[in-house]
């Protein structure tokens, strides 16, 4: 985790603990939506880590601290969440996170559970008398995630809903230390709070001693927040961010920061990574370090034929790709390709008699100014439709279509036009 540049903080003398035996570390996951994003992509890698150093992973699911809300790192209260749709974001959460950690394995198998199954029972007279006598509000108070809800200005204060979540959270370590044998929690460096009351109530209430282990937030070089676009989040689930935009996320990386996302988000050996870091200061223009980066990150999360698939449709717009190529695109990643570029819904009856070329770039899409426009670059060849070099004889027909619905035109080599028949 240090030379991959992953550690923040931790307890005295974790280091020595991890190295003297097999240990049992969990992470909590909140399902606080129906899919996880690439900021918990990196907490799930720290499980994987973890596991293949041979260690036991503890995954908690959050069915309980769910309906809580977490106030680190939050400016303002979440929205809660009903039963029903905490319920239906933990099955779509667990179907990602069975990606990472393996369950099945024989000698250091990951253990799932939730808070909601121990949190349910318990009435709030004993959950404040075995558990809230043991943390005085004065403690809770002097943790940063407190502080700076209560003391920023323009922030909405915290509810007692959110100021309970560091117990309910500490409770859950306390839980798994006295249930599971567990005595490590990992988490982002926004969670080192709400870890060390856990500990604390471990220590006050049981005697014994537990260890926190916490990895950095990571932040883009230009000071952006990590793991957004200009529209959203990046999201695991590839409904919600295709495959080819989280893959274009990656190959878009500058190159200070594929440097640092590569020691991060791949399991590749420190050798390998070395050598790739200096083939790329050799020749960046090359961007071999985004492309390693990009393959490794959308094998991992979606698999090797959708990087192979992805791989081929960012080649699309700049490299040399074929009518096959464009013909083998689905809808979604076809849509994502060429987002953005201009294009006009036309009748589907149009292309029955075939359209002629001349109205087609121009009279029917406004695509070029003119017929003598259209009829100039015609004979210069600088016309193709679906990437392939056509004349002015040549009629779109419904042999042309791509997803039975569009069709490419292109001018030189970066202007293009979609039409859309419907």
């Amino acid at each position: 985790m240090k030379w991959r540049g992953l550690l923040h903080n931790t307890t005295p003398d974790t280091a020595d603990f991890l190295a003297s035996k097999k240990v049992k570390g969990y992470i909590g996951f909140d399902p606080t939506s129906d899919s996880l994003h690439i900021g918990s992509l990196l907490q799930l890698i720290i499980l994987k880590h973890f596991q293949n150093s041979g260690h036991q992973p503890v995954v908690l699911i959050g069915g309980a601290t769910g309906m809580v809300g977490d106030p680190s790192g939050k400016s303002k209260e979440r929205n809660l969440l009903t039963e029903e749709q905490l319920s239906a974001n933990i099955k779509e959460i667990l179907r990602q996170i069975d990606k990472y950690v393996d369950f099945e394995r024989p000698k250091n198998p990951a253990i799932l559970v939730n808070n909601y199954d121990w949190m349910k029972p318990f009435s709030l007279i004993d959950f404040v008398r075995d558990i809230g006598k043991h943390i005085t509000v004065n403690y809770m108070m002097a943790k940063d995630s407190v502080k700076k809800r209560i003391s920023t200005q323009d922030s909405e204060g915290m509810s007692f809903t959110e100021f309970t979540y560091q117990l309910f959270q500490g409770y859950d370590f306390l839980h798994l230390y006295e249930n599971n044998n567990c005595k490590l929690q990992m988490g982002g460096s926004d969670q080192w709070g709400n870890i060390t009351t856990g500990i604390e109530l471990i220590r006050r209430k049981t005697g014994g001693r537990a260890h926190g282990l916490t990895i950095k937030l990571l932040k883009k070089a230009d000071g952006n927040k990590f793991g957004k676009t200009e529209q959203d989040n990046i999201w695991l689930d590839p409904e919600k961010t295709s495959p080819y935009k989280f893959y274009q996320y990656w190959i878009n990386s500058s190159d200070e920061d594929a440097e640092n996302f590569i020691k991060i988000f791949t399991f590749l050996d420190r050798e390998t990574i070395k050598n790739i870091v200096s083939e790329h200061r050799e020749k960046p223009h090359l961007r071999l370090l985004q492309k390693h980066l990009a393959k490794e990150v959308t094998t991992l999360v979606h698999s090797k034929q959708e990087w192979e698939k992805v791989q081929r449709a960012s080649e699309i717009l700049f490299g040399k790709a074929t009518e096959s190529d464009l013909k083998k695109l689905d809808e979604r990643t076809f849509a994502d390709v060429f987002e953005g570029i201009p294009r006009k819904t036309l009748p589907f009856l149009e292309l029955n008699q075939g359209m002629d070329m001349i109205l087609a770039l121009s009279v029917k899409t406004g695509f070029l100014n003119s017929n003598s426009e259209a009829i100039r670059n015609l004979k210069d060849n600088a016309i193709s439709v679906n990437k392939k070099k056509v004349d002015s004889s040549y009629r779109l027909s419904k042999r042309d279509l791509i997803n039975g619905k569009y069709i490419l035109l292109q001018r030189g080599k970066r202007h293009y036009f979609i039409l859309h028949f419907d």
